[in-house]
């Protein structure tokens, strides 16, 4: 549909909205001083307290003072204004001390100043004191300034109840009045409550459809709170609309996601001849970026030139992150074309393109070279900078730089920003240095939903599940549903499904089963607790889907083993007319790959681009890779490598090398590993893996030699760890675990199992012990892995029918794979367990993933 959309060829010439626009924006809080002499050393008063000036604005004062030239009322009235425009509240006091020593008698406007500084400073009790000693002088002004500045302050509740107190004291609300209290209706919560009760105020006191302000506070009212049906019937009814009126609904559309009706809406306003202004102009182009338009984009660019609109910053913002993002290929060129041609950049700028080449995916490089530039010019990054380079750090794998933009992020005093931090996070956790997300975490100042879940997100990635579990009963945010579906998202990272059950237990209570979020929440929480079944219950009872609820539901069949159903939903969801996006291609692809789906992945790697104009990024291709490398076309994943359109990153090389110990293809596992260690010398992943293949293929020379180089840089394997939910509580195990208080019986059971399953035909695979040892320590060593560990301490804590859920943070290896498959032959149970790579699910004796994993 957006490629249906065109600008007119010709636009009229705007003949209105440049007045309109600047009368609209008029301050409504105070009215003007009345005209008069002013004397030069009360131009000098107010010159000094424009400044912060304070001691020369007193020592000016005892001057005139001296001089016999007393400061009048309306004086001290102009300087607390000039208070009220600083928010200086310890200035403001100062003079109001140095009124009340004067003997002068208050007037209203002296009064109303008051209560305007107090009230918009915070210090709500002065600015009660003042209304207080008012008495009859109170006007409407007075009530209106108490009203604005708790709305403005997110004080809705004592917004409202002002207001209402001041309709019981017989004032008849004005139109500032009005727009005050629609302004507390913005918030959800009083938008439901009261909404429609001061939208039929608005009518009844005549202002809606004549008043400029109060329409405009109406139609943000229902944007804010995502009814722009509403918003537009607001608009449509204004009687003579202005620029500003185009211009806000033009960004709320955009802002709500409703790229296609901001652009109708941005062509209507040149055909009805307002002027194209920087504000509706950078909307309409961000509209742009909804509707993956390069097409539109680059119509909105020519308008910019035309109108000479492009030179300014925030169009120029605007259009570097529309090429960044809508460009195919993620093709950075146009959008430092636009930055380049910017004539003077500011924080706002320098963010733009630095964000665009991160959010590309391929030029974290260039963005790191981008802001070290920044930082030898004269315009200092901000919050948002800085959590983009972060971004770029983690995506680099670069924890040594970050540490040190971390370090710089310390000194200038932003380590405690959310934004800036929940970065910091995220980049340490995914660098393996989770010490330092967790300090990184701790100094946030005021932590939100994502602050936890990064939190939480770090520890699990790094196998500290005590921390995890500490983090997640620690949020505590609020029952909304954001606060629901991010504790789901924990108690699914987790794997802590009766959490997750007593979470919907919850929200069902509380009636937040139909958000949408919500759902895919559960979704997502059911099929990465291992039980995919409720998981597809949820989404089949689903009214309203996304593209998020077709991902989560096709990842979770993917992830189960259920290929040829995740591709069947795929195709149903392509039916439906929801548009993929690239995180749905990896859940395809990944389907394909964990079936050895061959033809099929290939098929829908070219399709992205083809059929959805989605070029394949890093994610893609590892998918490829892995795909290729599962079903031992390893010669074949070599050279797609070599043919990929951008260097591969490390995680395609530890695709390779992982699937070439699968095969026991020691050249290749060898050239994947020396490209792993030129990226990043010391990640023990690649001499790990590359150990193992070389004891499968029994060359222990070799694993001497790699494991002693490991050992001069530092490094260490990452140690097995599996866990198991057992009542609410978390049990886990280490390899030779011995610490847990039923370690005994434990043992005692993995030992009457494995007795049992080799009568039944187990035999112990030693391939899997990377040792040179004995056969009779091979066993031993196979008996104490963490996950066999893991289901005996299951089977011993509960009865059948319910399945054992055992989740670990590495590869099952094979021997396990085939153990664990004859133990739930010989139990008659369920076993579901998930590694790192995907679940197993075992009934009597078969695996979900048929033996190809």
């Amino acid at each position: 549909m957006a490629s249906a959309v065109f600008l007119p060829a010709k636009i009229p010439p705007p003949t209105r909205g440049v007045e309109q626009s600047v009368s609209s924006r008029q301050s409504p809080s105070l009215p003007p001083a009345k005209h008069r002499q002013v004397g030069p050393l009360q131009k000098r008063l107010i010159h000094l307290t424009d400044a912060g000036r304070v001691d020369d604005v007193f020592n000016t004062l005892d001057l005139m003072a001296e001089r016999g030239v007393a400061a009048d009322i309306r004086t001290y009235s102009a300087l607390l204004r000039c208070c009220i425009r600083s928010r200086d509240l310890y200035f403001g006091r100062l003079l109001h001390r140095r009124l009340v020593l004067s003997g002068l008698s208050f007037d209203s406007v002296v009064y109303n100043s008051l209560i305007t500084l107090y009230s918009k400073c915070g210090d709500w009790d002065s600015a009660f004191s003042v209304f207080n000693e008012m008495g009859n002088q109170r006007d409407l002004v007075s009530w209106t300034a108490l009203i604005s500045a708790a709305a403005e302050k997110k004080m809705e509740d004592r917004a409202l109840s002002i207001f209402l107190e001041m309709l019981d004291e017989g004032f008849v609300p004005n139109e500032f009045t009005i727009s005050s209290v629609i302004r507390a209706c913005w918030n959800p919560y009083f938008f439901t409550k009261f909404g429609s009760v001061m939208f039929g105020s608005a009518v009844k006191t005549g202002f809606y459809k004549k008043n400029a302000s109060v329409v405009g506070v109406l139609i943000d009212m229902f944007a804010r709170n995502h009814d722009m049906v509403s918003a537009r019937k607001v608009f449509d009814g204004m009687l003579t609309r202005n620029a500003v009126l185009w211009t806000l609904l033009i960004t709320r559309y955009a802002q709500n996601g409703l790229g296609l009706n901001a652009i109708h809406l941005f062509v209507e306003m040149l055909l009805h001849e307002f002027a194209a202004d920087p504000f509706n102009t950078s909307s309409a182009i961000s509209a742009c970026c909804l509707l993956e338009s390069i097409k539109l984009g680059k119509q909105l660019h020519s308008l910019a030139i035309r109108t000479g609109l492009v030179s300014d910053i925030c169009v120029g913002c605007a259009l570097v992150d529309m090429y960044a993002k809508c460009t195919a290929g993620g093709s950075m060129d146009n959008a430092r074309r636009v930055f380049d041609h910017i004539p003077k950049h500011n924080v706002m700028s320098w963010t733009a393109v630095i964000s665009g080449y991160v959010q590309s995916g391929l030029f974290d490089e260039q963005a790191i070279k981008l802001f070290l530039k920044m930082l030898d010019g004269p315009v200092k990054p901000n919050h948002f900078t800085y959590s983009s380079i972060f971004r770029a750090c983690g995506n680099l794998s670069c924890a040594l730089l970050g540490q040190q933009v971390y370090a710089h992020v310390i000194k200038v005093g932003l380590a405690s920003v959310n934004v800036v931090g929940n970065s910091a996070v995220t980049m340490f956790a995914d660098s393996g240095r989770i010490d330092d997300a967790r300090r990184a975490f701790e100094v946030i100042f005021v932590k939100n939903l994502v602050s936890y879940n990064s939190d939480l997100d770090g520890c699990v990635q790094n196998s500290h599940s005590e921390s995890a579990i500490e983090v997640f009963h620690h949020i505590d945010l609020g029952p909304n549903p954001f606060t629901f579906a991010s504790l789901l998202s924990s108690a699914a990272i987790l794997g802590l499904m009766s959490k997750g059950q007593r979470l919907h237990s919850q929200l069902l209570k509380m009636g937040f089963e139909t958000e949408i979020c919500i759902c895919n929440a559960l979704v997502s929480m059911y099929s990465r607790c291992g039980n995919v079944e409720d998981a597809h219950c949820v989404f089949d009872r689903m009214s309203e889907r996304n593209v998020i609820s077709w991902t989560s539901m096709i990842t979770g069949l993917a992830k189960h083993g259920e290929a040829h159903s995740a591709l069947q939903l795929f195709h149903e969801m392509v039916s439906a007319g929801i548009k993929p996006n690239e995180i749905t291609y990896v859940a395809v692809l990944s389907a394909c790959s964990h079936a050895g789906l061959v033809s099929e992945g290939l098929e829908h790697f070219y399709s992205m681009e083809r059929d959805h104009g989605l070029a394949p990024r890093m994610e893609h291709y590892a998918c490829l890779v892995d795909l290729l490398g599962r079903s031992g076309h390893l010669q074949r994943a070599l050279v797609f490598i070599s043919l990929m359109p951008f260097d591969a990153d490390i995680t395609v090389w530890k695709t390779l090398l992982g699937a070439c110990r699968i095969y026991l293809n020691v050249a290749i596992g060898e050239i994947a590993a020396r490209k792993i260690i030129e990226m990043e010398p010391n990640d023990p992943a690649a001499y790990v893996l590359l150990s193992n293949l070389y004891a499968m293929a029994g060359r222990w020379e070799e694993v001497g030699r790699t494991r002693s180089t490991m050992k001069e840089r530092g490094l260490s394997k990452e140690a097995g760890l599996s866990w198991i939910e057992i009542d609410g509580t978390m049990h886990r195990f280490h390899v030779g675990d011995t610490s847990h208080p039923r370690a005994g019986e434990i043992y005692g059971k993995l030992g009457e199992l494995v007795n049992e399953i080799k009568e039944m035909g187990y035999v112990p695979d030693g391939g899997c012990v990377l040792h040179e040892v004995e056969e009779d320590m091979k066993e031993k060593y196979l008996l104490q892995h963490s996950e066999k560990i893991a289901v005996a301490f299951g089977l011993l804590c509960t009865a059948s029918p319910r399945p054992i859920r055992v989740f670990k943070n590495l590869r099952v290896c094979g021997d396990c794979h085939t153990a664990v498959g004859y133990i739930s032959m010989a139990t008659g149970r369920e076993i579901i367990l998930r590694d790192s790579s995907r679940f197993h699910r075992f009934r009597d004796g078969e695996c979900s993933c048929g033996g190809y994993w």
